[in-house]
């Protein structure tokens, strides 16, 4: 239903479109702003633009999206539906802020609209991807319930509680990934494995040119060769040159809190509290809830915490740990944490990128799930 997150997904359909043809020559002079985006999608066949649906799923819209689909594809056995409603109706934080909205009733039951097409398609295999707070959400009965539908449509269905770092991508971040499977093509849940590839969140920041608050790089070169994490799981992939190296403005009050935020990490490995900072850099009424509002990246860590969509409204989260650039994170920082490879392109403004990034499965994390499934669907066929 996000037009900018439909454009970003037309955008990479082209890349894949371009790469596969040895022509990337013409998404390059894309990325270098050279060619419009309608130029871009001149050249790709329509069948696969008009793949990506910009349409919200509801009861109204259900059959005229199984029209649209069917149009594209035909009648064809389905193997894997993959998806997953939004999660905010499910998170601990979405859960506070939507509990007393008419949002918050209509968002938590989109399982039943994914189990229609369940119900459509009849694939082989499903995967469906929530927050963790799936499982606390309403004392765990939204989850007992989907395990119930989609078990009622013919489905032997398991859950585990997964987190990104194991993939190899530098942030914990926690997610229910439920696999469903028909009963008469006997899989089972499958082992996904771990990545254990050294890493830390520098990996990700090193290479990247400085920047000031509100300072942008539309083509940001490198500043070092790539290292050994960026190379191996392909996040510097053979360009010379990034993207959406873009940072937001912070007001002076900002950067004070920021600065305090920078060195009492840096220097005692201490998180700052909001009700630790002076009554004059103190401008929210509620001291009881998230005092952790401002919280550094740190660059030592394995993983960092979790890069939510929140993100698009402030970057209060998110601080930058070199002190001298004194912001928060970049478009393509926040990128790069969620291991999207450079060549990655968000449409739209540094706000819908930013919403696009923290709501997104980290591509290493699908990368794995998808392989392993596709794996274990070959061995079944053969």
């Amino acid at each position: 239903m996000d037009q900018d997150a439909c454009l970003t997904l037309k955008t990479r359909l082209a890349y894949h479109y371009l790469k596969q043809h040895n022509q990337l020559d013409i998404y390059l002079s894309y990325l270098k702003k050279e060619i419009p985006r309608e130029e871009l999608y001149k050249v790709i066949p329509e069948r696969i633009i008009d793949s990506v649906i910009n349409e919200k799923i509801s009861e109204k819209t259900l059959e005229s999206l199984f029209a649209t689909v069917d149009t594209l594809y035909g009648k064809q056995d389905v193997d894997v539906i993959i998806g997953g409603p939004p999660c905010q109706a499910y998170s601990t934080v979405g859960r506070a802020r939507l509990e007393d909205s008419a949002k918050w009733d209509s968002r938590k039951f989109l399982y039943k609209h994914y189990a229609k097409f369940l119900e459509k398609y009849n694939p082989k295999m499903f995967v469906f991807e929530n927050v963790s707070g799936l499982l606390s959400s309403g004392n765990g009965k939204y989850l007992k319930d989907m395990l119930r539908v989609f078990a009622s449509l013919g489905y032997v269905v398991e859950y585990r509680n997964l987190n990104a770092s194991d993939f190899g991508v530098v942030q914990n971040r926690r997610r229910i990934i439920i696999v469903g499977w028909k009963k008469e093509v006997n899989l089972s849940y499958p082992e996904f494995g771990t990545n254990d590839i050294p890493k830390q969140v520098s990996d990700v920041l090193i290479d990247l040119p400085k920047l000031s608050a509100g300072e942008s790089q539309d083509i940001a070169y490198y500043t070092t060769t790539p290292n050994d994490y960026l190379k191996r799981l392909g996040i510097r992939n053979g360009l010379a040159f990034t993207t959406q190296h873009i940072a937001r403005p912070h007001n002076t009050q900002d950067k004070k809190i920021y600065r305090k935020a920078i060195t009492l990490w840096n220097e005692e490995r201490r998180r700052l509290k909001y009700t630790n900072l002076p009554e004059s850099l103190q401008t929210h009424k509620n001291k009881e809830a998230f005092l952790d509002r401002f919280k550094v990246v740190a660059s030592e860590l394995e993983a960092s915490h979790t890069m939510v969509a929140h993100i698009a409204k402030d970057g209060h989260y998110y601080i930058h740990p070199d002190i001298k650039q004194l912001r928060s994170l970049s478009v393509r920082e926040a990128a790069r944490i969620q291991s999207f490879p450079d060549d990655y392109f968000f449409e739209g403004t540094r706000t819908t990128a930013f919403k696009q990034i923290g709501n997104a499965v980290p591509p290493l994390m699908a990368l794995a799930i998808a392989q392993t499934l596709k794996s274990k669907l070959e061995k079944y066929t053969k």
